[in-house]
């Protein structure tokens, strides 16, 4: 039987759709062979420092400076910013490579970063505000704070929300319809998810959801009858002097086009945009310009312009710019209990347990683990920031040693929790002053 051959109109039609197929991996090699080294040498990134470290941090800075250059290098980052306290003082602040790519801009200690999911720390310690004054209750449900939030299958407290236990679906990542939108209270984000079934039974599984935060900065709102920026600031940011903290709600339009399929043509011309020194264009002298990685969630592969973002909707959850420093400060005075009171900071901070008996490594907006430091198992708490699904920034503190650290990239994908964790090695080896 002879096979019948396609008429020519329907080749004719086809042949674009084949020749696309064949082009995408190719451009996909070409793009990774050719994606743009920022830094070929380490040793001469750009870095700024105002204050010295104090003599006796000087060894621990020149390993952990060399760690940074390393990294940075490696992973080919844009920029990065560092922090670290050490018995109750900062210590050592540096920023590395650039704010800017295409102005050559380098990164201060004084440039705001988005911080993304490492903001919840920071709403967590605005809810220990109000349970120390009896605004808030955790086992209150969620409901009784935010009524938008419809009652579900099985009843959520606002602990379970805190300790991500809620059964809270989360995000679309990088997709999310909240990045279109703006809020001006977090209860205007809440329509967008409040109405979906729980996928679990509250208490009995550990699931992450960026959903959750925005619950409890809406419950921070209706407990403190103001809105959640201000109370953030008058009762977290102010009393430590963290003037460089704020909300991060605004659309900022990027200086180049952005949509993928001209991202894909100006980049195979080798995009000028991802070369630093090619324009005259004035960045903002208090932000880093933000970036995101052209492919496979890896800076390697190049990088552009991170696309127009309004993060009101996250609130408490994702929408915090800072410095190293400032987080510093935050962290320092968490781990000191000059903030909140002993039993607060234990009952945000230990591990919540898990209607089966088992230990979730997670307390109420405080993830908990035990790490190796110089060859000693040590208690870490802290928080890592995703923004878009890539790792931005960590917040670490050791407890038991009086030491955090701060790491912030202006990409997303950037690995500041294994930085961190190399920071803070090299400053654990120090002897310091006594505590």
């Amino acid at each position: 039987m002879a096979v019948r051959r396609p008429p020519n109109w329907l080749l004719f039609l086809l042949a674009p759709f084949a020749l696309l197929a064949l082009l995408i991996p190719s451009i996909w090699v070409f793009m990774s062979v050719t994606a743009e080294t920022l830094h070929p040498k380490a040793d001469a990134l750009p870095s700024v420092i105002r204050t010295p470290p104090a003599p006796q941090w000087t060894p621990a800075v020149t390993i952990a400076r060399q760690a940074v250059r390393g990294a940075i290098a490696e992973q080919n980052l844009p920029g990065l910013s560092v922090a670290v306290g050490m018995g109750g003082e900062l210590v050592w602040a540096e920023g590395f490579g650039y704010a800017d790519l295409e102005s050559s801009t380098p990164v201060t200690p004084e440039h705001r970063f988005r911080i993304g999911t490492a903001s919840i720390p920071l709403t967590a310690t605005a809810v220990g505000r109000l349970i120390e004054t009896g605004r808030l209750n955790l086992d209150s449900e969620i409901q009784s704070y935010v009524p938008e939030f419809s009652k579900k299958q099985w009843p959520a407290t606002l602990r379970h929300v805190m300790s991500h236990t809620a059964g809270l679906r989360n995000d679309g990542g990088d997709e999310s319809a909240l990045f279109g939108s703006h809020c001006d209270s977090p209860r205007e984000a809440v329509p967008h998810f409040g109405n979906d079934d729980l996928l679990f039974q509250p208490g009995s599984r550990f699931a992450p959801s960026r959903y959750g935060y925005i619950l409890v900065s809406a419950a921070i709102e209706a407990a403190a009858k103001q809105s959640y920026d201000d109370f953030l600031r008058e009762q977290v940011f102010q009393p430590l002097g963290m003037r460089d903290t704020l909300p991060d709600g605004e659309m900022r339009e990027p200086e180049s086009e952005d949509f993928p399929l001209f991202n894909m043509f100006r980049e195979l011309f080798r995009d000028p945009a991802a070369k630093p020194g090619t324009s005259a264009r004035k960045p903002s002298p208090t932000q880093v310009t933000p970036y995101f990685p052209r492919y496979s969630a890896d800076p390697k592969y190049g990088l552009h312009l991170m696309r127009p973002l309004d993060l009101s909707c996250y609130a408490g959850s994702a929408a915090l710019l800072s410095t190293p420093s400032d987080l510093v400060r935050f962290l320092t005075a968490i781990q000191t209990r000059k903030l909140l009171q002993p039993a607060t900071v234990d009952l945000l901070q230990n591990r919540q347990r898990l209607s089966s008996g088992e230990q979730a490594p997670y307390g109420l907006g405080w993830a908990s683990r035990s790490v190796s430091l110089n060859g000693k198992s040590a208690r870490l708490i802290g928080h890592n920031g995703d923004s878009l699904g890539g790792m931005v920034s960590s917040l670490i503190s050791f407890p038991d040693h009086g030491m955090v650290v701060a790491v912030v990239s202006n990409i997303s994908y950037a690995d500041t929790y294994v930085l961190g964790l190399g920071i803070a090695e090299a400053f654990a080896g120090q002897p310091g002053p006594p505590r």
